[in-house]
């Protein structure tokens, strides 16, 4: 068993703002009953939970709060966040950050680039989803902000988020991976060649096969950076597995496949940084997502079979 050396930070955000759909705001306190961290210790993990950040109830929010689409008080959010994973990684922790919606990520990032900025020291993004979340205010359909934080943290989109942790672009295009991509919106396929990131789509991992492009990734992108942060919607995994997202979206990775990844990832010690995001309790089966994300979390965190 190959575990991280590194103290862990739990880090709750209950907030389901960036959404349309409510529920993930309850996707802290699910995992915590899915039994989080009496997992990891019982792993060798040292594990501590901070808590959850402050979110204010959407029914006490202002008209002009809900006209945004709650962008003012994400950014509030996401900045609080922002600092909390940076003083993490200062002090040489590893910050989890569980969700909540997928918005919350312009402020984990954030955090973490901030402080790979400061240090000169190259950092990668892996970013697991069954969606590219590279919207703008002006191509999305919905103008939901958890389908913009690809954009947002690339220096794209509100100069509310896109300054947040420093002004503009967050991330390196050459250092950045869509992963197990399968519902792209129209106006979203532009940007993403336009930024340039790396892109392995559903057929990708059906054309080629998993186990090549996850070496793939591990070596051209994961070994060329300092540290990795790692992003990972659950819906990235087929509803069959976890059903309990707010955006399912058939055909995803199966259970082996996404756990095999977060092992790939996990054996690289590169792993600086990390949230979990899109858990919605309301939608799921007996707790089955939830007992899936530990155990996924696990496996990042170096958790093998032998």
């Amino acid at each position: 068993m190959t575990l991280s050396r590194k103290s862990v930070e739990i880090i709750g955000v209950p907030s389901d703002l960036g959404a349309n759909i409510r529920g993930a705001s309850m996707g802290p306190a699910a995992v915590r009953v899915a039994g989080l961290l009496d997992r990891l210790r019982s792993l060798g993990i040292e594990a501590h939970d901070l808590g959850d950040i402050d979110v204010p109830l959407r029914e006490r929010l202002s008209e002009k709060d809900h006209k945004e689409k709650f962008l003012s008080v994400i950014a509030s959010i996401s900045s609080k966040l922002c600092d909390i994973v940076e003083g993490s990684v200062e002090k040489g922790k590893l910050p989890l950050t569980i969700g909540g919606d997928h918005s919350l990520t312009v402020g984990s990032f954030s955090g973490v680039s901030r402080y790979f900025h400061k240090k000169k020291k190259k950092l990668g993004l892996l970013w697991f989803d069954a969606h590219a979340d590279i919207n703008t205010p002006e191509t999305s359909p919905s103008g939901n902000i958890h389908g913009m934080p690809v954009a947002i943290i690339a220096g794209e989109g509100h100069p509310v988020l896109t300054k947040i942790g420093f002004p503009g672009r967050k991330l390196n295009p050459e250092h950045t991976a869509l992963i197990g991509i399968r519902a792209v919106d129209e106006t979203e396929k532009k940007l993403c060649r336009d930024i340039g990131m790396r892109v392995y789509t559903l057929r990708d991992i059906d054309e080629r096969g998993w186990a090549v492009i996850m070496r793939e990734i591990v070596e051209e992108l994961v070994d060329q950076v300092d540290g990795v942060h790692v992003s990972f919607d659950l819906d990235g995994v087929d509803p069959d597995y976890a059903p309990g997202v707010s955006t399912p979206v058939m055909g995803g990775l199966s259970l082996r496949e996404a756990h095999l990844a977060l092992e790939m990832i996990a054996d690289t010690g590169k792993l600086v940084s990390m949230d979990f995001m899109e858990l919605n309790p309301s939608r799921d089966r007996e707790n089955q997502s939830a007992h899936l994300m530990v155990e996924l979390i696990c496996s990042l965190l170096g958790k093998t079979i032998i």
